[in-house]
């Protein structure tokens, strides 16, 4: 018997080592990415600068409108490097100085910056200095040089600067903003010392001041009146001869500068152009001697001649966009066109001097979704046979951006995803029985090397090449990249609306396009400023209809003003195909989806113009009926932040209108809330999410052997207001200058629950509402520290529910109709704490049962995301909770709020212009989904309670298995054993 307890023993000692090893790798490298993906954009390229030295990488230098400058690689079209300047820190232009600073003009003109070319490392940074706003302009003049520094030429905040190349020391400053000039160029003509400042007075006068480079002093300054007006537009067609259109666009004027003499000649459109209709617009391409007119989609290429006269060289039909000329090795400069045809785009490039001939002219096939080419960059380089190849870097409709070579596209970036402005997640498809989209099963062979890689890996055994082999294997999971559901529901669709007005379904896997559509509502012709707004879900099958699919709903506007048409369109989820539109005759102030749905389970919407008109979608027979029997049961409210007023509308009857629509309504007002506006602003407001789960209405306050019942309603808002002085930038006013107040409104009778006022407190305010607590994050100016407060409100209208007889016995109110129009008996409680950072965006955790405890999402301003347990910000925290709340969870209370480095959700990562955070609940209860946007795309899941219902992904079924064949042979071993020590005890 003491052999076999022995050998028990060594068998339990074994699976103990075995289940600590399988602990200690837990956390290691060959885990990362497994729940999480990470992807970096740089947004719409504005500008963009091609280095393309022997030595050195090839790359292109870039700007866009998210504000970041990027370098690329012109090989893969990955990111070398990139910074991200921020949303107040426009980038006004860019360039390269002395072949190895990018050099960047932002922040309307004051600030100029200088960043190491080969790894993005900022050089010097230099601020100007001025009073007036102006146009920001940024010169980079290849051989002006002044005491032997090369001189960067800045025009911002109304005056000229010359700037130091090698360290940002300003040299000299000229103030012209006192002379009332809008500078449109600055220049140093071919051959010139001087430089040379143009620009326009008012709309009829033309200004020349020719500058001295060294000191800034104004050597001359000549001036023209243009008697048919100026139109705004200016384009440089040579070193020293200007064009523009007049203020009726009817005639060219060439503005000829040379020595500083000026000498003005008009021409009219159509002794040009001859009879054409529409309305001319100069392309601002830079070509050497000539300058472009667009009309009506064709362009018309135009000399002009040393004596000023123009002379039409080509015209060209479906132009898109021509670049920027490029000086090729002999001396001669080239520039290229791109047109549109059959789904194709075609490149020519062309000399300057001689347009009869094509340097280049390739034809690429486009995918249909990304639209029209809205800029282009060249690039030359030397063949092998010495002849001039081009590339061309191709800026779409849709943002995204593309290199082409040789008549191929050689690698394409999606940065439309950079500026999303809604998202929404769908189901992927019940996967059917013998159909699978994902790969096929891995042969016997490969199975066993996966397992064996997992087994070394799990006994630290593996090598650098095997823990690589792992984490592929793993990033590469059929699994994860199927396209249909998983049983834990952790594969979903994000479904995300750009600003170009594109559609893209990202896969939770790995974050890869599953399909895009630029939407084809927006991109009509008659649909100038066209912008998507939001996306609702529309049809939403149920999961036994298998041959259905859902379908999503994306507001447009067809216009800029919020009076502007709208558009709608309906999208199937699963394809990405366009269903239906519609172009609406009433502007879009504000869609109210409704909790009803037809018998094909389209969801009901109420979208309301800016006459607080309503109207019913969809615009059928069975939807009328629906809505009419919930007629008196509706109502919303709308905020006039600007007014300062929030109002609360019912529906009263169909409109009057000359043509009857049934399913047009109008609304009147039941109640108002003015706010006073020399002394509250409304800055925030907040409601509950519409698809969050409450498991539990009651709370038990086991300290005080109490029942509390949460006030849970979804028509409870809540407001954040400050003072006017305290609605700037923090520190532009004092503590006594600055207050904030916040309430809690039923927006059904407009009665305020609660009401809050923190004195010296100033916005920005992010708030969350959850359940029955809202959290909400401001600055403390006595304190000079952020904060973030906790509301927590409670129901006492039913408290007698709390008798335990009164519920045996039936006399309980449980099934007494809840109506807003009785006067709720509420109780709040809050609690105020510090908090380090600030904040871009908050959010709360969502699980589908609403059981697993709640954690903030917090964006902060390092845009990074915080994940913090909602019991940091419990407001019956105390200084020395009693044994029972310390039992109940309560944790003891601090002045400030946590930030424990492992709980950052981003780990090491930042989102760069970090602007939203969505969360959306898995089957898996103990699970919640997270989506975070800026420039960058961030992906994972959180567990706030832990995984307390399924094992983990890297749970080793391998080591599972070994150890039950080392305990049965332990056994098997430890009964031989047992049975001979039997046998040799009978035998004595």
């Amino acid at each position: 018997m003491a052999t076999m307890s022995m050998a028990i023993r060594a068998s339990l000692l074994l699976l103990l080592f075995l289940s600590l090893t399988t602990l200690t790798v837990s956390l290691y490298e060959d885990q990362v990415g497994l729940v999480d993906w990470h992807q970096q954009y740089i947004g719409k390229v504005k500008d963009a600068v091609f280095h393309t030295q022997k030595s050195g990488r090839r790359r292109v230098v870039v700007s866009t409108e998210e504000n970041v400058i990027a370098s690329l690689d012109l090989r893969r079209g990955e990111i070398f490097w990139r910074h991200v300047l921020g949303s107040n820190d426009v980038v006004n232009g860019i360039g390269i100085a002395m072949g190895k600073y990018v050099v960047t003009l932002s922040s309307e003109g004051s600030i100029l910056r200088a960043w190491n070319l080969p790894d993005g490392q900022m050089v010097w940074e230099s601020f100007i200095d001025g009073s007036g706003a102006s146009k920001s302009l940024l010169t980079v003049p290849t051989n002006l040089i002044v005491n032997k520094e090369n001189v960067i030429l800045v025009y911002g905040k109304g005056s000229l600067h010359a700037v130091s190349g090698i360290d940002g020391t300003p040299l000299w400053t000229k103030d012209i903003a006192s002379e009332s000039l809008e500078v449109q160029h600055i220049i140093q003509p071919v051959g010139s010392d001087a430089i040379y400042v143009l620009g326009f007075v008012g709309s009829s006068q033309f200004d020349a001041y020719q500058v001295n480079p060294e000191n800034g002093d104004i050597l001359k300054h000549n001036s023209a009146s243009l008697s048919g007006g100026y139109s705004g537009e200016a384009i440089l067609a040579s070193s020293d001869i200007l064009v523009t259109l007049d203020a009726s666009r009817s005639k060219l004027v060439v503005i000829s500068f040379q020595d500083g003499e000026l000498n003005l000649q008009e021409t009219s459109i159509s002794d040009i152009l001859g009879d054409s209709y529409g309305t001319p617009a100069l392309l601002s391409s830079k070509l050497p001697g000539m300058f472009s007119v667009k009309v009506n989609g064709g362009v018309t290429l135009i000399r002009v001649t040393v004596e000023a006269r123009l002379e039409v060289m080509d015209k060209i039909n479906s132009v898109a966009a021509i670049s920027d000329a490029i000086i090729l090795n002999e001396g001669q400069q080239a520039f290229a066109l791109v047109q549109h045809g059959d789904g194709k785009i075609h490149l020519t490039v062309k000399f300057s001097h001689d347009l009869s001939g094509d340097l280049l002219k390739e034809t690429i096939v486009m995918e249909k979704q990304r639209g029209m080419v809205h800029k282009v960059f060249i690039n030359s380089y030397i063949r092998t046979d010495r002849s001039n190849g081009f590339r061309a870097l191709i800026v779409m409709e849709d943002h995204s951006l593309l290199l082409l070579q040789q008549g191929a596209i050689v690698w394409n970036r999606e940065d439309g995803l950079a500026s999303i402005v809604d998202v929404l997640t769908s189901e992927l498809p019940v996967e059917k029985e013998g159909v699978s989209v994902a790969k096929v099963e891995e042969n016997l062979f490969e199975w066993l090397k996966g397992h064996l890689l997992k087994l070394k890996g799990t006994l630290m055994l593996a090598s650098a090449d095997d823990v690589a082999a792992i984490q592929e294997r793993r990033l590469k999971s059929s699994e994860k990249s199927k396209l249909t559901r998983d049983h834990n529901g952790f594969r979903k669709l994000i479904i995300v609306l750009t600003k170009a007005g594109k559609l893209f379904a990202l896969h939770t896997g790995y974050g890869q396009v599953v399909w895009s559509l630029l939407l084809p509502n927006l991109r009509k012709s008659e649909c100038k400023f066209a912008t998507g707004l939001n996306i609702y879900q529309w049809q939403v099958p149920h999961h036994h209809a298998m041959d259905e699919n859902p379908s999503i709903l994306i507001v447009g506007r067809c216009g800029q003003g919020s009076d502007a048409p709208g558009v709608l369109s309906i999208v199937d989820a699963y394809t990405g195909t366009e269903v239906n539109s519609m172009d609406l005759g009433h502007s879009i102030s504000q869609v109210i989806p409704l909790p009803f749905t037809d018998s094909t389970e389209q969801r009901l919407h109420l979208l309301i113009d800016g006459n607080q008109h309503a109207y019913l979608y969809p615009r059928t027979s069975e939807a009328i009926d629906i809505f009419q029997r919930e007629f008196s049961n509706i109502y919303w409210y709308s905020v006039e932040t600007n007014n300062g007023i929030i109002k609360g509308h019912v529906l009263k009857s169909n409109c009057i209108q000359e043509v009857i629509d049934n399913y047009c309504f109008e609304s009147r007002d039941i109640w108002s809330i003015i706010f006073p506006t020399d002394s509250e602003k409304i800055i925030t407001t907040v409601t509950r999410k519409p698809n969050e789960v409450v498991h539990a209405q009651a709370k038990v306050i086991a300290a005080e052997d109490d029942l509390m019942y949460k006030y849970v309603s979804k028509n409870l808002l809540f407001v954040a207001t400050v003072a006017p002085k305290g609605s700037g930038a923090i520190g532009t006013a004092t503590p006594e200058e600055s207050w904030l107040t916040v309430y809690l409104i039923d927006t059904v009778t407009g009665r305020i629950l609660h009401r809050m006022t923190h004195h010296g407190a100033q916005g920005p305010v992010h708030a969350v509402f959850s359940e029955n607590w809202v959290v909400y994050h401001y600055f403390n100016l006595r304190a000079h520290r952020y904060e973030m407060s906790v509301i927590e409100i409670y129901d006492q209208s039913r408290a007698d529910n709390k008798d335990v007889w009164k519920l045996i016995l039936g006399k309980h109110n449980l099934t007494s109709p809840i109506s807003s129009y009785s006067r709720p008996e509420v109780v709040t409680k809050s609690q105020s704490y510090f908090f380090t950072y600030s904040v871009k965006a908050i959010d709360v955790t969502l699980t589908a049962k609403g059981i697993t405890s709640k954690q903030l999402l917090i964006g902060t301003i390092g845009d990074q995301v915080l994940a913090l347990d909602k019991r940091f910000l419990d407001p019956r925290r105390s200084v020395n909770p009693s044994q029972a709340e310390k039992e109940e969870g309560i944790i003891p209370l601090t002045d400030s709020l946590p930030i424990i480095p492992q709980s950052y959700v981003t780990h090491a990562l930042r989102v760069e212009g970090l602007r939203g955070i969505v969360t959306a609940p898995a089957k898996l209860e103990s699970t919640t989904l997270v989506f975070v946007y800026g420039v960058d795309l961030f992906f994972t899941q959180l567990a706030p309670s832990r995984t307390y219902d399924s094992l983990t992904d890297d749970f080793s079924y391998a080591l599972l298995l070994i150890t039950i064949v080392v305990l049965i042979a332990a056994i098997f071993v430890t009964w031989i054993l047992s049975e001979k020590k039997e046998l040799r005890e009978k035998w004595r």
